[in-house]
């Protein structure tokens, strides 16, 4: 090692360490992942393609939350999207703990709202967005889940929002690369998935993925930010939407996901295994994994979002809160109106109940109340919204009950 690699904590390692970066077209496992790229981004264009326009923002929301729920759960952090909804009503927990956990997941709600409003569009792969997101998720968190601990000394370590790590960590069973060797590896990271065309940087998501998690970027929150990333690429190559979430059926296969990492940190097997100093066997495994959870995603959002059968639990719902007196009569008519329509006007709404104003205003001033329509000003169409306190009777399996 060089005296100025020395200085700056760089041991001088080869780029090549974490190749392959790339399932290339010549190897033996391309046909078949190619295959599921494809089968991937017809399947979420056609989900796409099936919610009306007025959905698509109410339905985001709740998937946010759903990802956050799931992206902590992966953490070992079980904050349930009712609590998760909640902080962002700033209706926080007495419990410290809780409350600092609640705190986490707005920031990621936050930072995940920005990435879907265009926030990272076509930088989520780049150093420069990659920090962004570090740095916007950290600023928000509550000093105690701010710092690692020392591993030699247990003293806490304050991680710095956005900043590229300046000490040696452990990742699983190896040492990381060195610190000063991070910003070398993130220009070869940008420069090779920054510039794939749209098969290439499907087949290339869980890839990059994996590979930003090997280079440890930061202190801390390398998992979160990865996740976060492999959000926005989706997002961006797949017009997403952002309606369904990858995080989900990582977290709900968690142990497999876990694994499948800790294969493709396996150096290259025999004359077989692609020819880089990793497993392209086991990066192949990986990305057949993450492409095969992305589908089943896809495909479970879609039966969620059905019109007969949303249309089916959500009556039965209204029916019962109005038996138990907590909606008023035909209230299941307005919301029937805005489930076929999209948007119900305002001023529609007593040609819909065929009543009063007065009674169609009191019936729509209670589904507001309860949090089931929404509506940008207070003479603005209405919308339908999802709660994640009705999630379980709207969109059953989405995520699991809150247990109080």
């Amino acid at each position: 090692m060089d005296r100025e690699a020395a200085k700056s904590g760089d041991r001088s390692e080869l780029i090549s360490l974490m190749e392959p970066l790339t399932i290339v077209e010549n190897s033996r496992h391309r046909a078949g992942l190619t295959d599921l790229a494809f089968d991937l981004g017809q399947k979420a264009a056609g989900f796409r393609r099936s919610l009306p326009a007025s959905l698509l923002a109410s339905l985001a929301t709740l998937v946010r939350s759903m990802n956050c729920y799931y992206s902590n759960l992966i953490e070992g952090h079980d904050t349930h999207p009712v609590d998760i909804e909640r902080a962002l009503k700033e209706d926080y927990s007495k419990d410290a703990r809780k409350r600092d956990l609640q705190l986490e997941a707005r920031a990621h709600i936050a930072v995940q709202t920005w990435i879907d409003e265009g926030g990272l569009r076509n930088r989520a792969v780049t150093s420069e967005g990659i920090c962004e997101t570090h740095r916007r998720f950290c600023e928000r968190l509550p000093e105690d889940l701010l710092f690692v601990p020392d591993p030699v000394t247990g003293k806490r370590i304050t991680v710095v929002p956005g900043e590229l790590r300046e000490r040696d960590v452990e990742v699983g069973r190896h040492l990381a690369i060195s610190p000063g060797a991070v910003p070398r590896f993130m220009e070869r990271f940008e420069n090779i998935y920054g510039s794939l065309g749209k098969t290439d940087a499907i087949l290339s998501a869980a890839a990059a993925h994996h590979r930003l998690l090997r280079i440890h970027p930061f202190l801390d929150g390398n998992g979160r930010v990865a996740r976060l990333m492999s959000h926005a690429i989706l997002l961006d190559l797949l017009d997403t939407g952002a309606v369904w979430s990858v995080a989900r059926g990582l977290a709900r296969n968690a142990n497999e996901y876990k694994q499948h990492l800790a294969n493709c940190d396996l150096p290259r097997r025999n004359d077989l295994d692609g020819r880089g100093n990793l497993s392209e066997e086991a990066l192949a495994d990986f990305t057949r994994f993450f492409l095969t959870v992305c589908i089943d995603q896809v495909t479970f959002m879609e039966s969620l979002m059905q019109p007969d059968r949303l249309r089916t639990r959500i009556l039965l719902w209204v029916e019962e809160e109005i038996r138990l007196g907590a909606l008023p009569q035909k209230s299941g008519a307005i919301l029937e109106a805005v489930l076929y329509r999209g948007e119900l006007p305002r001023g529609e709404a007593a040609g819909v109940v065929g009543g009063s104003e007065r009674n169609a205003r009191r019936i729509v001033s209670s589904l507001i109340d309860v949090g089931v329509l929404v509506s940008e000003s207070s003479r603005a169409a209405l919308h339908l919204a999802f709660p994640a306190a009705l999630a379980s009777r709207w969109m059953p399996g989405l995520f699991p009950d809150k247990v109080e």
